[in-house]
């Protein structure tokens, strides 16, 4: 494996979280893609395990729906914290810090539990009520931070022990790769809809596509269309040369998507097709219209058939992120 910068492309030397550079680290392979999954992951040791399965796709009329919100904390999230929670075990860490507006926290805590670990989990004042009792009720503890997301990040960096950040730590976003190699087991769409935050969902399953690509196990890579809330839409505002305030105030019921400054903007940029913002009524009519048919998930997932609903491709999958009992 190379882990490498993902700005001047200079070697990890250890376990830093930044390059000297001040960017942060990505994990590459470099050898080809194996059957087992695990085997892809060359640098754990062993793997914490809280029964994950291979979640299931869902066939529509004219598209299909990866329901990722079947992993063990209901969310896709689970597939970076099972990566960077067994890697942290490996190196003997008992005690970790992590900031997160829910899903991500959830995930850690669940995950850092199995492990044995000391959680803290950082969060803004806001944060959801039914993400924040997930979190306890794994036994991690909470701590509420006043002002912007980036103050969130602070607090957790600063304190004592381990940083565990889910958009910095290269382990976590590396995780994600598995969902790009379950789809190419499931049958490969020509386009991908999945949300935009901080972008360690698509950047992980863009460089699992990537694998298989340099793999030779596809001939061409999906095309990803990323979503984000109209409220809250750096990436889709520099993608569609919209003006946009990073510094704005506005939140969006999608409360998973919160990242005004996303630090992996560039990546980001460069790994999408095209990006969709979706309006507060279209998220709400769109997770109304899934209920309807029977198909339960938070708003931020609900993003997705948003922007699907606005734009459609044939042979299309929508990445289905959270469980909808987040929002309770």
């Amino acid at each position: 494996m190379k882990v490498r910068c993902i700005s001047c492309g200079s070697a990890r030397k250890s376990n830093e979280l930044l390059c000297e550079c001040g960017s942060p680290f990505e994990i590459v392979p470099d050898f080809k893609y194996r059957d087992n999954l695990n085997e892809n992951f060359p640098y754990i040791k062993s793997f914490v395990s809280l029964g994950e399965i291979e979640t299931p796709v869902l066939k529509k009329d004219n598209f299909s729906m990866k329901l990722d919100y079947y992993s063990p904390t209901f969310s896709y999230k689970d597939r970076g914290s099972r990566t960077l929670i067994s890697y942290l075990k490996g190196l003997k860490i008992t005690e970790i810090n992590e900031d997160s507006s829910g899903n991500a926290g959830a995930s850690i805590s669940g995950y850092g539990a199995a492990a044995g670990m000391a959680v803290r989990i950082f969060v803004p004042e806001d944060a959801s009520a039914a993400k924040l009792r997930q979190i306890k009720d794994y036994g991690a503890e909470i701590i509420k931070i006043k002002g912007s997301r980036e103050d969130v990040q602070k607090a957790a960096q600063n304190h004592s022990g381990f940083y565990a950040s889910h958009v910095l730590r290269p382990e976590f976003r590396d995780g994600i790769r598995t969902l790009a190699y379950e789809i190419f087991n499931q049958g490969i769409p020509d386009y991908i809809y999945l949300p935009v935050s901080a972008g360690t969902l698509l950047l992980g399953v863009y460089s699992g596509f990537r694998h298989l690509y340099e793999s030779s196990e596809i001939d061409h890579m999906p095309r990803i269309i990323g979503v984000q809330p109209e409220k809250i839409s750096p990436v889709c505002s520099r993608m569609n040369n919209l003006y946009y305030n990073p510094d704005n105030n506005l939140k969006s019921i999608a409360d998973a998507l919160v990242s005004k400054k996303p630090i992996l903007m560039e990546k980001i940029v460069d790994a999408l097709y095209k990006c969709i913002p979706v309006s507060e009524d279209e998220i709400k009519t769109a997770r109304m219209d899934l209920a309807r048919s029977g198909i339960y998930v938070e708003y931020s997932s609900a993003t997705v058939y948003a922007a699907y609903k606005k734009k459609k491709y044939d042979n299309s999958m929508l990445i289905m992120t959270g469980n909808g009992l987040k929002n309770q």
